[in-house]
């Protein structure tokens, strides 16, 4: 049987395969070998999407569930819950796991021709920070999501690990490497011993110095950039009546994907009208209950990711949210994302200097920086990290496909 290596990202989702004597990454949409993991149930057909897919049904408003980001439930306590599709039916959330890691399943089978049933999974460090229990739990769950597609043998990896494989693969020395894997969900790290001379080695345990992370990342930047800018102006950190902060929940609720709908029940929207009273300025009140009545929580998370790689781009952006109020804009820079991410900036740092002390190793004898995962492309946050390894030389990965070609180099060992 054939095999394949799956990075099953927060945010986006990758395939590679073997061809030939090397390893090709898979068309997953449309000739794209990445795929943004979002699945979107439409109730009016009862059809479901997937990646770009998912996003567009989701965005020319047919009604039904959008679900984004469903990697980071794995280990938590609504892992093992069901969620409602908006049609009066309900699916079991680590179906819906099973679902998109059968889809990337069937991307493989299409390019190789075969049925395929090995696989290596990637990993976070951690996919629950400071719980090993919820940690193994997690990779438990996602263990039998893809067992229940139809692979019969699996390997797991962790993604920054995998990601050295590749950065290695193009080196003529050896190196002390710190892998710095930014993702959506998890920011990882790993200080690796790579070069020629151990790429052959199965077992490559001694070449792995430490492991660490947080899960802080990509989403985290999200989520405040949605409550710095955009929930402001529905009322969030504004005033009662008393001089009193208006209580937070529901702008926290709107700005984490798998909470928004939350918000959606009756129950919820019962309560939020009923705290019209406390609010000093009865616009912002407003504005936050034609978010809810309009479920407009997802479009403006996805506005507040936008806004940020558009500053990730080089420029001051201007976040329109016209959905709340015709004409309704907020101008967003880097300074305030710096600003606003301060502190899920300095978690991340500290977790790498902390690779480097779990290592032993000072960080003035690291070799190199490699960066890789979707949000290394904010300046503020890899020169932060750049900053902890003065003399290391920085060397920057694909973002999107680095820990797949990664996995599927390890695939290769184990299964070639």
């Amino acid at each position: 049987m054939a095999y394949c290596a799956i990075d099953f990202g927060t945010s986006n989702s990758a395939v590679a395969v073997p061809d030939r004597d090397c390893i090709a990454l898979v068309s997953v949409e449309k000739g794209a070998t990445t795929l943004p993991t979002a699945i979107f149930f439409n109730s009016d057909d009862h059809t479901h999407a997937f990646g770009r897919a998912a996003l567009a049904a989701y965005v020319d408003g047919f009604d039904g569930r959008l679900m984004r980001a469903i990697k980071s439930i794995l280990g938590t306590g609504i892992a093992e819950s069901s969620t409602a599709l908006g049609d009066g039916s309900a699916i079991a959330y680590l179906d819906v796991i099973a679902m998109f890691v059968g889809h990337l399943k069937g991307c493989a089978q299409t390019r190789l021709g075969a049925p395929v049933d090995r696989a290596v999974l990637g990993r976070p460090v951690f996919f629950i920070d400071d719980d090993p229990a919820a940690d193994a739990r997690a990779q438990r769950q996602l263990e039998a999501a893809a067992r229940s597609v139809g692979f019969r043998y699996l390997e797991f990896q962790y993604e920054p690990l995998a990601a050295a494989f590749d950065y290695e693969s193009r080196l003529g020395e050896e190196k002390v490497v710190l892998v710095a894997d930014i993702g959506g969900g998890t920011s990882d790290f790993s200080l690796v011993q790579v070069g020629p001379q151990r790429m052959s080695r199965m077992d490559r345990k001694d070449d792995v110095l430490a492991h660490h992370g947080v899960h802080v990342a990509g989403t985290d930047v999200d989520r405040r950039v949605e409550l710095a800018a955009i929930l402001r102006e529905a009322g969030y950190r504004s005033l009662d009546k008393e001089g009193r902060e208006i209580p937070n929940r529901a702008y926290f609720d709107l700005a984490t994907w798998h909470l928004i709908n939350s918000l959606y029940t009756p129950k919820r929207q019962t309560e939020l009208r009923l705290m019209r009273h406390l609010y000093r300025n009865p616009l912002h009140h407003d504005r936050l209950m034609r978010v809810v009545d309009r479920r407009l929580g997802h479009a403006l998370a996805a506005s507040a990711e936008r806004a940020k790689i558009a500053i990730a781009a080089g420029g001051d952006t201007l976040i329109e949210i016209d959905p709340i109020e015709p004409g309704l804009s907020v101008a967003f820079d880097e300074q305030q994302l710096v600003d606003a991410t301060r502190e899920e900036r300095t978690r991340i740092v500290h977790a790498a200097r902390e690779t480097a002390r779990l290592a032993g190793i000072a960080a003035g004898k690291v070799d190199a920086v490699y960066f890789t995962g979707g949000s290394t492309g904010l300046a503020s946050l890899t020169r932060a990290i750049a900053g902890a390894f003065p003399e290391a030389e920085l060397v920057f990965g694909d973002p999107l496909a680095s820990v797949a070609t990664g996995l599927g180099i390890h695939a290769k060992r184990v299964f070639g």
